[in-house]
């Protein structure tokens, strides 16, 4: 832990949200001249929060001259470095870092980092409820659950889980990982990255930096872009590699008798797969990745096994919302790239009516093309400009429909959908043409279906 403030005296907060209202009061907790800058409007309540603080902030836009004076800026993780303000603050030579950088410096608690293009809130969800459940003193930061610097601020944990975006990883420097974990690596936010796949895998292997032979990496063994560039870097942390059966070094796969086998330095342990909450592949990796965790931190056996058998999962990924008309209508908002889309296929039945659309990312739907054509008897458009789909999947499937409403979708699943069939909401896309975050989205369409019954 480092509790010096690294001689930051004017600290400037880019982005009013969770992270960015935290930041700023972890830094007038320790004495620095905070300013709070939003281009956007912030929510009452965090308004309410800075100003019980007495922190200076604006919304609406940004004054520059109060923002290029920082010696230090913390910006929110969804503002791009091509923004105007964030070229300005490049130019003008002052350090950029994330609210979970800044959180680090002023905490000794151990470190679990997630991260991963898919899988990663379920991850550390499952992780924090076994460590909750083990009676840790933990704390739930990044991604999910409540800004760590606020934590940091007001609270000590012994331990946070942390979810980390590659765009929360893109300003992380000195920040170290104790256990870091990375899922898979597929195709994601390319717009973000110039549209470069290595640019995106760089961002996500900066889970790694500072870490020493005493902590330890988890990962999925076979997945080919986590392999490739293993080849390249050098990793100082103990390697816990996880896949579905055992290969040379792997630390948890599942046995001949439908065991899942985990086998650390600290502990080793087994449980029927059955026995597993969560169903699916890629939840069976979900569950190696955290039970691998849990083993590290000398967690009880039997207290493992609990929590990976009674987890409930997590809202808008494969979320069953209801029957309506002999169809199951699943939820899977959460599902905001191609290769997120493709684990729900692989979970569902043929006869599936699949809703897809959104704000594309400049996807490659060919990862797709063989579920779809196996399992889906429809695909249902919903986004302002289906015309990347309608081009791709016309001819592929028995019926394309193209809607621009989640109304108009949902009508067009209630008429095609029939008994025995599964209405499958997994966009492929992010929200943000038609709703403000893919929660919104899946909350509309729980609605909707539920208007139904």
């Amino acid at each position: 832990m480092n509790t010096d403030n690294k001689d930051v005296k004017r600290l400037v907060v880019l982005g009013g949200g969770e992270s960015g209202v935290g930041a700023a009061i972890l830094g007038k907790t320790r004495g620095m001249d905070v300013f709070l800058s939003d281009f956007g409007t912030v929510a009452p309540r965090y308004a309410e929060m800075l100003d019980a603080e007495g922190i200076e902030w604006e919304q609406g836009g940004h004054t520059m001259e109060r923002i290029l004076n920082a010696d230090e800026v913390v910006k929110s993780p969804g503002i791009a470095p091509t923004t105007p303000v964030m070229k300005a603050i490049a130019e003008a030579g002052i350090p950029v870092i994330s609210e979970i950088e800044l959180a680090g410096r002023y905490t000794d608690a151990k470190m679990v980092c997630i991260t991963g293009s898919n899988g990663k809130t379920t991850t550390t969800l499952l992780t924090y409820h076994i460590l909750r459940n083990a009676g840790i003193n933990v704390g739930l930061a990044g991604n999910v659950g409540r800004s760590m610097a606020l934590q940091v601020a007001r609270e000590k944990h012994d331990v946070y889980v942390i979810e980390l975006s590659s765009f929360q990883l893109e300003n992380m420097y000195d920040f170290k990982a104790n256990i870091a974990v990375i899922l898979n690596i597929t195709p994601d936010h390319l717009d973000r990255y110039d549209y470069e796949m290595q640019n995106y895998v760089n961002a996500k292997f900066r889970i790694l930096n500072n870490m020493t032979a005493t902590d330890a990496f988890i990962y999925w063994k076979d997945d080919p872009v986590i392999t490739a560039q293993l080849e390249r870097i050098t990793v100082e942390a103990r390697r816990l590699p996880f896949a579905e059966h055992h290969e040379e070094g792997t630390c948890a796969w599942v046995d001949e008798n439908e065991d899942v086998v985990f086998d650390t330095p600290v502990e080793s342990m087994r449980m029927p797969r059955a026995d597993l909450s969560l169903s699916g592949l890629h939840n069976l990796y979900n569950s190696m990745a955290a039970g691998l965790s849990a083993c590290l931190l000398d967690i009880d056996k039997d207290e493992i096994r609990r929590s990976l058998a009674d987890f409930e999962g997590v809202e808008h990924r494969l979320e069953y919302v209801a029957t309506v008309g002999g169809a199951r209508y699943i939820n899977d908002s959460k599902a905001t790239n191609v290769n997120s889309c493709w684990y729900a296929l692989e979970t569902v039945p043929a006869g599936t009516v699949l809703i897809l659309g959104g704000k594309d990312k400049g996807n490659d739907y060919t990862e797709i093309e063989p579920l779809v054509k196996e399992k889906v008897k429809a695909i249902v458009c919903m986004g302002k400009d289906n015309t990347k789909l309608l081009d791709f999947f016309t001819g592929k499937v028995p019926e394309i429909r193209d809607t621009h409403s989640l109304d108009d979708a949902v009508a067009a699943c209630r008429e095609i959908a029939g008994e025995g069939d599964t209405v499958l909401l997994s966009p492929c896309c992010a929200s943000f043409d038609l709703f403000t975050s893919y929660e919104d989205r899946g909350r509309r369409f729980k609605d909707a279906v539920k208007s139904l019954l």
